[in-house]
């Protein structure tokens, strides 16, 4: 089969107007696997086709555009920057919009490989020119690649601002049209995600922008509709650079999303659990939570009644934010953070314990997996495993294996024994005995199936 198209191809190369023969190729190319046509990528010349590209002819830009689509998913995008280059630039210029987001996916798949990429970066005139012919473009995938350029290195986005890009990204971002500016903020949370790319805003005073937005967001009637992202950017910075300096300096941030967690709306409440989880994903971020005091402690209230209360969705959502926040590297375990989180764990519920076994006994896998992962999260805290050996039936529940039905499940169990079993404080807890069964389940693997015997089958008939 794929010779067949290589042959046609070849064809196609030979000919004058070989409308017949592309609309073979585009035919047969929907029956060849991808991995046919990659073991024969080093004969595909895609030349002639480019060039078909310029001929001004409907039907031919069509079939080339679906065909050049599938051929060059079988090419490593090295090939494609180093040999398709030229290719590529015209492609940039074409008056079909079709052409030009070709051409733009086939720049991605470059930006996105790391060996791609310096074929573009070291080759200045190149990159220039890929930056402004996106810039005549309003395609949100242009907008999207630009800020993939720019988060490759500082010398990329120098490019990129100097051209114009960035600032007129930035630009809609703070301007009037709020699905505009709800765009703009996922891309500039993706620019922020670089070091070089938190200096740019942080000079261009967009994090001030953004912080007087919110600000300002009590008195539109359409911040739904941006406030999320622009709450979700802050989230991401004060992970990415100090969440006490982020907090300290754009004291609005944490303002809203205590706000947005006593909301009505699933939307909001969704973002202010994801954004707390975020934030209280590394031992800087608790302890700023922890400041905030009596309003975090009704912020862990909320969390619980929402992880039993809630849609699924939302459920999931708060079960994973409570892992984050109550999870301590051991290296980390001074008395006063297991203090600490145990006294948020005591917070979540009257029997906290009970609720996450509760909701992990519904037969839903993705729940069930999510109030795994909070046990695991506390696994290895002296005061959980206390909690975990004088509930009664709980050790039992922890090494019967009858409980989960799916892979996932069945993985999120063995990911809660390992932590247990790993822990320096377990014997001393659970005693010898469970410890045993536990190093007994963890070295018989997640998938076991105890033999049946056949005695037991006869007494069962």
């Amino acid at each position: 089969m794929a010779a067949q198209a290589l042959t046609l191809l070849r064809e196609v190369a030979r000919l004058e107007a070989p409308l017949e023969e592309l609309r073979a190729l585009h035919s047969v190319l929907q029956a060849v696997p991808l991995n046919e046509l990659r073991e024969q990528a080093a004969e595909l010349r895609l030349g002639p086709l480019f060039s078909l590209l310029n001929e001004n002819h409907r039907e031919k830009t069509t079939l080339c555009v679906s065909i050049l689509e599938r051929l060059l998913q079988a090419m490593e995008p090295v090939h494609v920057a180093r040999n398709l280059r030229v290719d590529l630039q015209r492609g940039l210029t074409h008056p079909d919009d079709s052409v030009k987001i070709l051409t733009l996916s086939q720049v991605g798949r470059i930006v996105e490989n790391s060996d791609a990429v310096t074929e573009i970066l070291n080759n200045a005139e190149l990159l220039k020119q890929i930056v402004y012919c996106i810039g005549g473009e309003n395609l949100s995938v242009a907008k999207a690649l630009i800020v993939e350029i720019s988060s490759v290195s500082s010398e990329s986005l120098n490019y990129c601002t100097t051209s114009g890009l960035v600032t007129q990204l930035l630009r809609e971002l703070t301007g009037e049209d709020v699905l505009v500016r709800a765009t703009c903020i996922e891309m500039v949370t993706s620019l922020a995600y670089t070091h070089h790319g938190r200096q740019y805003l942080a000079q261009e005073g967009v994090i001030d922008q953004i912080s007087n937005i919110i600000v300002g967001a009590d008195s539109d009637p359409f911040s739904s509709f941006y406030l999320p992202g622009f709450v979700k950017f802050f989230g991401n910075l004060a992970v990415m650079d100090s969440p006490q300096q982020t907090c300290e300096r754009y004291p609005v941030f944490m303002e809203k999303v205590f706000e947005m967690i006593e909301s009505q709306d699933p939307t909001m409440i969704g973002v202010a659990v994801d954004t707390v989880g975020i934030l209280g994903s590394n031992v800087e971020g608790k302890q700023v939570l922890q400041k905030t005091g009596t309003r975090f402690e009704r912020l862990l209230v909320r969390l619980g009644h929402q992880a039993k209360n809630a849609s699924m969705e939302l459920k999931i959502r708060c079960l994973d934010a409570i892992s984050s926040l109550l999870y301590l590297p051991p290296e980390q375990q001074t008395d006063d953070l297991l203090r600490m989180t145990e006294s948020w764990f005591s917070s979540l519920s009257r029997d906290p314990l009970e609720l996450f076994r509760g909701i992990s006994s519904q037969p839903f896998p993705e729940l069930h997996c999510a109030a795994l992962k909070v046990f695991t999260a506390i696994a290895n805290q002296p005061w959980a495993q206390k909690l975990m050996f004088n509930s009664p039936g709980f050790v039992e529940y922890v090494v019967d294996r009858s409980v989960e039905h799916d892979k996932a499940s069945k993985d999120a169990k063995y990911e809660l024994v390992k932590a247990l079993a790993n822990s320096k404080t377990i014997t001393e807890i659970f005693g010898n005995p469970n410890y045993l069964r536990l190093r007994t389940y963890l070295s018989e693997g997640p998938y076991y199936v105890k033999p049946i015997s056949t005695t037991a089958v006869e007494g069962a008939e």
